[in-house]
This record gives C-alpha cells, sequence and structure tokens, in this order.
C-alpha cells in the first residue's frame, strides 16, 4: 500500500482541503488555535508624543480661542423681524404665482409638466377644455385646478423651468409660515396674478389676435410685473417676461 502523501503547510492552513493560491495564502495571515497573531495594518496613527509639544499645544489652542475673542468685540446687529423686513434677492425663490396675458387671460395651459418635473410631488394640477363660449386661455385648454403643497416644495424652481408658456414664476415672498397644515396647500385662486389695468378677467374671448399665435409671437419690449399684491396684501417685486418673450 503506497504512503499517504505528506500534507503541504497550505493544506495545513485549509483543512477544508480547497486549494488556495500561493500569493493569497501568504498575504492572509496565519490562524493558530488559541493563539492571537498580529497582523500588521499599515495605518498612520498619531505620536503621542506630538501631543506633549508645549510650542504646539499652545498655538493651537490660541489659534482657536483668538477666533473666539476676535469676534466678541465685534458690534452684532439684530434684525428687528417682522418690525423691519430686508428686501430679498432679486432671483430669491418665494412663493409661486402663475400670470396672466395683457388682456387678462391665463398663461396657464394645464399641460402639467410643472408637476411633472417637481422632485418633490408638491404641485397637482387638472387641464380643462376651452370652448367657445367660456375661454381661459389662448388654445385649446386651460389648468382648471391647480394646487401647490408648500408643506413639500422645496424651491428648486425646476417647475419654473419646466413652464412653456412662462406662466408659472417665483415671487420674492416668504413669509409663508401658518399654524394650519391645510392652509399651506394653495390653489389657483390664491397663486393666479390680480388683474392689472386693462385686464378683463376670463372667461373672454382671446383680444390679442384671432387665434393663439398672437399670444406667443415675442415682443422686443419687456412687460410689468405681472403682480401687484399677493393674497396677503404685501408687493412682489419679481417682474416676469411679457407676452412670449422668453423665446426669443
Amino acid at each position: 500500500m503506497a504512503d499517504a502523501p505528506t500534507p503541504s503547510a497550505d493544506d495545513a492552513a485549509n483543512p477544508t482541503g480547497a486549494g488556495v493560491p500561493a500569493g493569497r495564502a501568504a498575504a492572509q495571515p496565519a490562524i493558530r488555535q488559541g493563539s492571537a497573531v498580529p497582523v500588521d495594518i499599515s495605518q498612520r496613527r498619531l505620536n503621542e508624543t506630538e501631543f506633549d509639544q508645549p510650542i504646539a499645544s499652545l498655538g493651537g489652542f490660541a489659534s482657536g480661542f483668538g477666533m473666539t475673542f476676535a469676534t466678541m468685540f465685534k458690534k452684532v446687529y439684530t434684525q428687528q423681524y417682522p418690525f423691519e423686513v430686508f428686501p430679498t434677492a432679486p432671483r430669491y425663490h418665494g412663493r409661486h404665482v402663475l400670470n396672466r396675458h395683457p388682456d387678462g387671460l391665463e398663461k396657464c395651459i394645464g399641460c402639467e409638466l410643472c408637476a411633472w418635473a417637481c422632485p418633490a410631488d408638491a404641485i397637482y394640477v387638472e387641464g380643462g377644455d376651452n370652448t367657445d363660449t367660456e375661454r381661459f386661455s389662448p388654445g385649446e385648454r386651460y389648468g382648471k385646478v391647480y394646487q401647490i403643497n408648500y408643506l413639500r416644495c422645496i424651491f428648486c424652481g425646476l417647475c419654473v423651468e419646466a413652464c412653456p408658456t412662462r406662466s408659472l414664476t417665483m415671487s420674492n415672498e416668504y413669509e409663508l409660515a401658518l399654524d394650519n397644515r391645510q392652509d399651506l396647500i394653495y390653489t389657483k385662486e390664491q397663486l393666479m396674478a390680480p388683474l392689472l389695468p386693462g385686464m378683463e378677467a376670463p372667461p373672454h374671448p382671446m383680444r390679442l389676435g384671432d387665434d393663439e399665435a398672437a399670444y406667443y409671437t415675442p415682443r422686443k419690449d419687456e412687460g410689468a410685473p405681472q403682480s401687484a399684491a399677493n393674497v396677503a396684501g404685501k408687493p412682489i417685486v419679481a417682474s416676469a417676461i411679457e407676452v412670449g418673450g422668453h423665446h426669443g
């Protein structure tokens, strides 16, 4: 009977009999029964003697406390809000506004692109069909139901970028804190810009031309602010481009 082969070092380290590549076996530390084998892991450890240097230690404390003491003697101004209201940046993203055409018709066509673009799912739109007797916007459709849930809105402005008719813009109004969650779901009536002089409340026929092309022809002049006041009666300083001017 032939003698059994003598087990190699790899076989002894791997009792299951599975082959282990030589390179991998060398990289793995050997594990012995009942004893822990120290493994040399290449990590940088802080030398405790670095903290024993008095000069470096005092320099760190001086740098940190120096910033604190320098701030203590600066004049601190506290804004007395809401008694003092300062203007925001011109492109501040605040409460939304649904704009109108110069004759009063709504710019919203109920396409729902703003709702699809909203990452927070804060906009809900239902489109309706215009008729010859009841026309709310140029073209075939208008926004019958429009809601924005400001409990979800993150004021990113993607809805404004997605709007093809420049109907939806963002104002500088930021006072949206309320004590009732239901009141923070703004409806179309709350978001619609008020009628400016020369505008007629819809529904009414198209006044700017025989078809909707007259409403989306680029013009050289830039329109006046779409809204003079919001629901709370406070001014909205943001202005929007008038009558398709954003296409040119």
